[in-house]
């Protein structure tokens, strides 16, 4: 596959100035302009991005592929949007909200009618028809997520799978054994969320490792299913001594009251943390140690990628957020 070096190659010149003729961003020589252009040609360099540039033919908007689904949390939902859209405000991009289309028909629309220079893509599944449809379009393009088979293209998240490991291995350093979770509902899973899978797999392979107990309860968002889900747990393992969240924080906030009416303190009762949280956990009713979710370093990733690909440089592959502890108390041996 012919690159942008292989294009600054032939025509001489460096990769950042056949970045400016593709973006129009920097003045140029029109020699050198030629150059490019003619090494474009010659080497048939393929990236759709490229010859609407040249042409001056670019939209200053990115399409923001954000399906709304029933089970979701629409705050967070909309930190992300926030996020996109900001990042791109400081490049001088707007961005046209997809969030009503199912994943693949909002993206082709636009795209056949040229509306956009490029997409993000959030609410990524682990099999995503996404990725077929922007590769099949040429499309430059960035997922907020890593969906299987996509490799090749822009992918950023927080490695999920090194969270879940982490928040057990934090645990069992501090001596729990017993360690109920409370995930997301149901649905996610059988719509094929990727974050989820991962983060299950992480958690299920350091349990193993370390010897420590699990059990999974994944409540609906029905009234009160968040604590007949911490009561499900609680009944399951009896000798219970920490609790896992990786959830969206309504249900935090429901089963940490639940905690409180059934007269239990954290952490001296029972430790608390919150796995890959997009929310605030020192401001909850009880600060909580965490993992937090990088939102707006993901965010301002996916769009710096995707508006590279339209100055035609090429997508950076995949880039997985190391995750991070942060110590708010919540956590402490058993029986401390």
């Amino acid at each position: 596959m012919v690159t942008i070096s292989d294009v600054a190659k032939a025509a001489g010149v460096s990769i950042s100035t056949v970045s400016y003729a593709l973006s129009g961003k920097r003045s140029i020589t029109e020699t050198t302009r030629r150059r490019i252009e003619t090494a474009i040609r010659e080497l048939d360099y393929e990236p759709s991005a490229a010859a609407r540039m040249l042409a001056g033919a670019t939209t200053n908007i990115l399409a923001l592929s954000a399906p709304i689904h029933d089970d979701g949390h629409l705050p967070t939902h909309m930190r992300f949007v926030t996020a996109v859209v900001d990042t791109a405000r400081q490049h001088d991009y707007d961005v046209l909200l997809l969030a009503t289309d199912d994943d693949v028909s909002g993206i082709r629309r636009v795209a056949s009618s040229s509306l956009v220079d490029g997409v993000v893509a959030m609410g990524v599944k682990a099999h995503d028809d996404r990725v077929d449809l922007v590769r099949g379009l040429r499309l430059p393009a960035a997922f907020i997520g890593v969906p299987g088979g996509g490799d090749d293209l822009a992918c950023v998240d927080l490695d999920f799978e090194g969270a879940g490991e982490l928040a057990i291995g934090t645990l069992a350093d501090a001596g729990h054994r017993e360690v109920g979770v409370i995930g997301h509902p149901p649905s996610y899973l059988e719509r094929d969320t990727g974050f989820v899978q991962r983060f299950n797999a992480g958690l299920e392979r350091a349990a193993s490792r370390r010897g420590i107990r699990i059990q999974v309860a994944s409540p609906t968002l029905a009234r009160g299913a968040a604590e007949r889900a911490y009561d499900e747990l609680a009944s399951g393992l009896p000798d219970m001594t920490a609790l896992l969240f990786h959830c969206n924080e309504p249900v935090v906030e429901a089963v940490l009251r639940r905690i409180r009416d059934l007269g239990l303190e954290v952490p001296t009762d029972l430790s608390v943390f919150a796995a890959c949280a997009s929310y605030d956990t020192e401001h909850l009713p009880t600060a909580l140690s965490s993992i937090p979710l990088p939102l707006d370093q993901m965010c301002r990733i996916a769009v710096e990628s995707a508006l590279h690909q339209v100055q035609g440089i090429d997508a950076p592959g995949v880039e997985l957020i190391a995750p991070v502890y942060q110590d708010r108390g919540s956590v402490a041996r058993p029986g401390r």
